[in-house]
């Protein structure tokens, strides 16, 4: 009698730092395919980093997001479209008021497959942006999750926060209004 076990899919990860974490959590939160999203911070050299040391800009540390997604279901390559086209990329170690190098725009492959998706989908981008797209490609890196207060910000606090209202909310919006056939059912 055959195995009718359920099918099981391998589950990838993307790392993707666009400015404020909760801005990019909220919208991969929101996406089809993807099973999971985490806060967190990369790229420094300060073991164990906090919010607060972090926000300082000294540890060397982008705010990122780590995203574990069902390839089955949704390609890198289609993260990464999402990722550059819901957060400006042109901008160089900022994201509108959100300034320093803990904001830059970058992307950590987990391969070298990913590392060259990676190229292509930037090559890609770029004639939609006015500007040279500074996108980063980094090395792999230590990651540190965020503290619990950070994770599902947005979908906790939303609106009530000022800085949610006025940033994270237009582009929660902006991903509805242009990837919205991609979005989870509600």
């Amino acid at each position: 009698m055959p195995n009718s076990a359920p099918e099981t899919h391998l589950v990838e990860t993307a790392t993707f730092a666009g400015g404020c974490f909760w801005c990019t959590e909220a919208i991969f939160d929101r996406l089809q395919g993807v099973q999971s999203v985490e806060s967190g911070y990369i790229g420094g050299h300060v073991d164990a980093p906090t919010y607060r040391q972090v926000c300082s800009g000294t540890t060397g540390h982008a705010e990122a997001v780590r995203i574990a997604f069902d390839p089955a279901q949704i390609g890198y390559p289609d993260l990464l479209d999402i990722f550059l086209a819901t957060h400006d990329p042109t901008q160089l170690n900022r994201q509108g008021n959100d300034v320093g190098t803990q904001y830059r725009s970058a992307i950590f492959p987990h391969s070298a497959e990913q590392e060259t998706e990676a190229r292509e989908a930037i090559a890609r981008a770029q004639p939609d942006w006015p500007a040279p797209i500074v996108t980063t490609l980094e090395p792999p890196a230590e990651w540190y999750a965020a503290e619990e207060e950070h994770q599902e910000y947005f979908d906790r606090v939303g609106d009530r926060n000022p800085y949610c209202n006025a940033v994270v909310g237009p582009k929660v919006r902006k991903f509805m209004q242009k990837f919205g056939d991609r979005a989870k059912a509600t």
